[in-house]
């Protein structure tokens, strides 16, 4: 397994105006909601002392996502994707000011679920066509360089989101003005998604069926490069993810305050940041499927020697570290689904990758929790 990016230029995608709109709304909607994941721990955990408490977030977040992504997929194959990608940040934004609503009240533990709940179906409906969409805007020739740099741009606005977060509930020791941020970031991203040009060509519409609800599930199914990248990560973070305890790493292990716990989660996106941009400047990624399989290994190393630190320091190191190797396989992944995909069926396979994904991170939460 290999393929070619468009070396002789690492900016090629990042050319293109409509892509760079949407690269740049879905940077500012990434930092304002890690910020808003970094309050929401923090808090939860400050109220109950609970890690179960914690392990809820993810849980929470996952059913509508093992619920509604599926059919997510079917409507960004069969509507406009940006028009998708507004609602779904409507929805967001509902979502976070109600959590800004419930702590600013002080109110029960079981609306700031509620609200949870409801992040957790914009992000269903956001996941099949930010992807479907990403890809629709830039030539084929451009898919890796683009899969690079989407990456690059989250995993930028994933490290810089919890030391916002971080930074503010250190100042304020309140979570309500992180979550007013999570919801300004959203509209952010509706004013980028605004002028980006409709398709020449309208999506043909159809009925939603059980048989077109599990086309991506059979294409994935035939394709076995496909499978076996989604399955692999599905794995790797389902049973290794360190990310959700960091309340408690940071709070009963390493005994540090929110400002370190911001660095702690800032810690696998800055080594994703610097892996990403070292795979744009690559003119070539040869034995990918060799290169993956090493990077997973690595990864849950990283975590076993995380779950075995007592320093600040050397849990920061392993946290960058996880981020790194993880940020390889999140650049294959995503340059293979884009690759081999027609642009018809690209919202119903984004649906299957994004409830492995929704799996691995959200159910992986939870019974970390």
């Amino acid at each position: 397994m290999a393929f070619d990016a468009a070396a002789h230029d690492p900016y090629a995608a990042l050319r293109v105006r409509d892509f760079r709109r949407l690269l740049a709304g879905n940077i500012a909607v990434t930092i304002g909601m890690e910020a808003q994941g970094a309050a929401v721990g923090w808090e939860l955990y400050e109220r109950t002392r609970s890690p179960l408490a914690l392990g809820m977030v993810g849980l929470v977040q996952f059913l509508p996502m093992l619920v509604l992504t599926l059919p997510a997929g079917h409507v960004a194959d069969h509507t406009e994707r940006r028009r998708v990608l507004i609602g779904s940040m409507l929805l967001a934004a509902v979502s976070s000011l109600g959590l800004a609503a419930v702590s600013a009240a002080q109110g029960a533990v079981l609306m700031m679920y509620a609200f949870l709940l409801l992040n957790g179906v914009a992000r269903s409906l956001r996941g099949p066509a930010y992807q479907a969409l990403a890809a629709q805007l830039v030539s084929r020739e451009l898919f890796p360089n683009a899969a690079t740099w989407r990456s690059t741009g989250f995993q930028l606005a994933a490290m810089l989101g919890p030391g916002v977060g971080g930074t503010m509930l250190a100042a304020f020791q309140l979570a309500t003005p992180v979550y007013l941020v999570g919801a300004a970031a959203a509209l952010v991203n509706i004013l980028m998604l605004v002028p980006i040009a409709r398709p020449a060509t309208p999506p043909p519409r159809a009925e939603m069926t059980l048989a077109s609800l599990a086309t991506g599930i059979r294409f994935v199914g035939r394709t076995q490069e496909l499978l076996a990248s989604i399955t692999l990560d599905l794995f790797a973070v389902l049973l290794g993810g360190a990310t959700t305890l960091l309340p408690v790493f940071a709070k009963d292990i390493l005994h540090v305050g929110p400002r370190e716990r911001g660095w702690m989660l800032a810690a696998p996106s800055f080594g994703a940041l610097v892996m990403a941009l070292a795979l744009a400047y690559r003119r070539t990624m040869r034995r990918a499927g060799t290169l993956l399989l090493r990077s997973v290994a690595a990864f849950g190393v990283a975590t076993i020697l995380f779950g075995l630190s007592r320093s600040l320091w050397l849990s920061l190191g392993l946290l960058t570290l996880l981020g790194a190797f993880d940020s390889i396989s999140v650049v294959i992944r995503s340059t293979l689904i884009q690759q081999l995909t027609p642009d018809e069926m690209r919202g119903r396979v984004a649906a299957v990758n994004s409830i492995f994904i929704g799996t691995s991170n959200e159910l992986g939460g939870f019974e970390s929790g």
